[in-house]
């Protein structure tokens, strides 16, 4: 197993390395704190791979940053809960679940502290994400969505895509929202929370299309 990993954090590093030269290491131990097959899923997505990379990068500028005394105590109170929640999001958002902000406000939901433990002990955080997405599944099931509310569904998030899109490249817009809908519901709910994953699939999509011609 160690193996394996070791593998793995050789792969990330020479992906890392060639962008991120100075904190491809630090990169690297950050993303090894994820499970194994999401790590395997990253290599083969480059999308994946720069989204979760940013996201670190992220995580790393703010543990450099000097920490801002504030004077009121009830703004640190109030920060540092907007801080958990948006450290827990980022860790959520990695395992591409599709209900990345739910999910993080079920867990929100717990004493501080078992959130402090979420964000330093990833098993805890990878069997709570699971726990949570069991929920939503249920929850959903209930509901008992038919055929045609997915197919309303897909059309929602075909609008909402297709005006993230036409923000981006207004002139293929259709062609590119029309690939990127071929993608599975909850990737495409990750897109629109995720706004660097989604500049990479546009990206995908453009060099396909120049392909193509």
């Amino acid at each position: 197993m160690d193996e394996a990993l070791e593998t793995l954090g050789e792969q990330l590093y020479t992906r890392i390395y060639s962008k991120h030269t100075e904190a491809a290491g630090k990169l690297t131990g950050m993303l090894l704190e994820l499970p194994g097959p999401v790590l395997r899923q990253m290599l083969q997505d480059e999308a994946m791979l720069t989204a979760a990379v940013e996201k670190a990068l992220r995580a790393l500028q703010l543990e450099l940053e000097p920490s801002r005394v504030s004077c009121k105590e009830e703004d640190e109170v109030s920060a540092s809960s907007d801080s958990l929640g948006e450290q827990l999001f980022e860790l959520v958002d990695v395992y591409n679940t599709g209900h990345s902000q739910k999910i993080t406000g079920m867990l929100l939901e717990q004493h501080k502290e078992a959130v402090s433990n979420l964000l330093s002990d990833p098993k805890l955080l990878e069997e709570q994400v699971h726990v949570a997405l069991e929920t939503l599944k249920e929850q959903n099931e209930e509901t008992d969505f038919s055929d045609v509310s997915d197919a309303d569904d897909t059309e929602k998030l075909g609008e909402r895509l297709f005006s993230l899109v036409e923000e981006m490249d207004s002139l293929h817009a259709n062609d590119i929202t029309g690939m990127l809908l071929e993608m599975e519901p909850a990737v495409l709910r990750q897109l629109l929370s995720d706004h660097t994953m989604l500049e990479a699939a546009v990206g995908k999509a453009q060099s396909a299309l120049d392909t193509g011609r």
